[in-house]
């Protein structure tokens, strides 16, 4: 069974697992050269298989044991599931032979219900309990994460099922997409119809890039993102939390939401500025209530929805002001509480080729170049700013960098040292990773925190390793810079034109705005 999973998988998209073994689920390593890439921490495996996703729009996919090296993925897990990653993760659960119902019998890896942990969070759960089940439930669960609104789904398949023989795969079919309605697109192009719209790209809408960039050329419309579509063509490349871009969303007599996105971090807990009008385009109806009730609401396949707008909108002349990130970025450079970032985000964007994807931590030098950065193409950022999950980077960037293409990861020191141990997976797999470590001695958005409201530093001063030496333990070059403003921008050209390599730099960086203290700034 196990083989007929891995290849369910892989047909599916996840041409690339990733995994950990351990006495319930080695089945999936039976065969050295089709076997999972193992990291060294089941936590990781999730990140990668969400890195993969992140990067290529099809399935992720992660194998883990049973017991503890399941529960160890569930903040990963969670993190997926605030992104709405098409993720499958399999775990094993103890052997279906010593199973008793409603008896908790100490069994090894034992637990009363696995699958219980993965429920608040998953978009389904599969406990197939035979071989045939198995068959059948794979497919079922793989199309359950394509299928929009996207989501990870976790399956569990009992130690001794996955040891046994494959069962034949039943004949499904995925459901086809619901198409959009004629009298919603009515509705929502008489509100756009002579009105200045802007444009406001969410996730949902990354796989229709080429209708949202006719639909807001043919609208004048100018193009703001949340972070999971930064990329879209023709988007500002400014996050919404700066005042020229709110004061643009303000001006504006009808907000267009294509794709989603329409959350607490990307609208500052629904106090941003908006228009008075709300049209929202989406591949399915939400799973909960929205917190802004739109005037006109289109639901189904985005590629028809868009086109649908596109034939019954005129072509409207272009009425936003001129280069809004330019402006932006002006205006961070010339202030000294900011100039030190702006230069960080000037060394990435000169170093990166058109291929780098950006991995960012939940760390202040990610949160500047999580929104703030160029980001050439769609798919071409991974951010977890949905759940905020600290040592997702340097996973997740694995997963990105398995896909194909170089991987930059932008990581604090505090959060690259929750997986350390991925440092070895790099060089194990030669993944061309550079992992720039932002090393200020702790956690440092905490500690801007405690500073804020006049407090003593408390659990936000670290003692870090020398992530030279560190690197040179796992094999791995590296290579210390001593400032942003002094040598990082070739150090990044040069790692990232070769193949694993470590970059370490001292700041201390003022958050941005997008994070939640500075969001009401004047």
């Amino acid at each position: 069974m196990a083989r007929q999973l891995l290849d369910a998988m892989r047909r599916h998209g996840a041409r690339t697992v990733f995994g950990l073994p351990g006495v319930h689920n080695l089945a999936f390593w039976r065969d050295p050269g089709d076997a999972p890439v193992v990291v060294r921490h089941e936590q990781a495996a999730v990140y990668a298989a969400d890195g993969w996703a992140r990067r290529t729009g099809r399935l992720g996919a992660a194998v883990v044991t049973t017991g503890p090296g399941a529960a160890n993925t569930v903040a990963a897990f969670g993190e997926a599931a605030a992104a709405g990653s098409p993720v499958l993760l399999v775990a094993s659960e103890i052997p279906e032979a010593l199973r008793r119902p409603g008896r908790l019998r100490g069994v090894l890896h034992e637990s009363r219900d696995q699958a219980a942990l993965f429920a608040p969070l998953a978009k389904a759960v599969f406990r197939p309990r035979n071989p045939a089940e198995v068959a059948s439930a794979v497919d079922a669960a793989v199309a359950t994460a394509l299928r929009e609104p996207r989501g990870p789904v976790y399956l569990d398949v009992p130690a001794d099922v996955l040891g046994e023989a494959a069962a034949p795969r039943p004949e499904t079919a995925m459901a086809p997409e619901p198409l959009p309605d004629d009298a919603d697109l009515d509705a929502a192009a008489t509100l756009l119809r002579g009105a200045r719209v802007v444009l406001w790209a969410g996730q949902a809408a990354v796989g229709a890039a080429a209708g949202v960039a006719a639909l807001a050329e043919r609208l004048g419309a100018p193009v703001v993102t949340s972070y999971q579509a930064r990329g879209m063509p023709g988007a500002l490349g400014v996050p919404p939390h700066e005042p020229e871009v709110a004061e643009l969303i303000e001006a504006a007599d009808v907000l267009l939401a294509v794709g989603g996105d329409l959350d607490g971090m990307n609208t500052r807990n629904w106090t941003m500025p908006r228009p008075e009008r709300l049209v929202t385009v989406e591949p399915a109806a939400p799973a909960d209530p929205p917190e802004w009730d739109a005037d006109a609401a289109v639901a189904g396949r985005m590629d028809r929805a868009l086109a649908g707008l596109l034939a019954r909108i005129p072509k409207h002349p272009e009425w936003a002001p001129g280069d809004l990130r330019k402006q932006v970025l002006d205006r961070l450079r010339t202030d000294p509480a900011t100039a030190e970032a702006v230069a960080l985000l000037d060394a990435v964007d000169a170093a990166r080729t058109p291929d780098t994807m950006l991995v960012c931590d939940m760390a202040v030098g990610g949160y500047w170049v999580g929104g703030y950065a160029s980001v050439p193409a769609p798919r071409g950022l991974a951010y977890p700013v949905g759940w905020g999950t600290l040592g997702f980077g340097l996973p997740a960037a694995l997963g990105a960098a398995a896909a194909g293409g170089p991987v930059l990861a932008v990581c604090g020191d505090g959060g690259l040292a929750m997986g350390l141990g991925e440092l070895a997976t790099l060089v194990q797999e030669r993944l061309p990773v550079t992992v720039l470590v932002i090393d200020d001695g702790g956690y440092g958005m905490l500690r801007y925190d405690q500073d804020r409201a006049g407090a003593p530093h408390a659990g936000v001063d670290l003692v870090t390793p020398d992530f030279i030496a560190l690197a040179a333990a796992f094999g791995l070059p590296a290579t210390d810079v001593p400032a942003i403003e002094d040598g990082l921008s070739a150090a990044l050209g040069g790692a990232l034109r070769g193949g694993p390599h470590l970059v370490r730099v001292p700041a201390r960086l003022l958050p941005p705005r997008t994070t939640s203290p500075r969001w009401h700034e004047g």
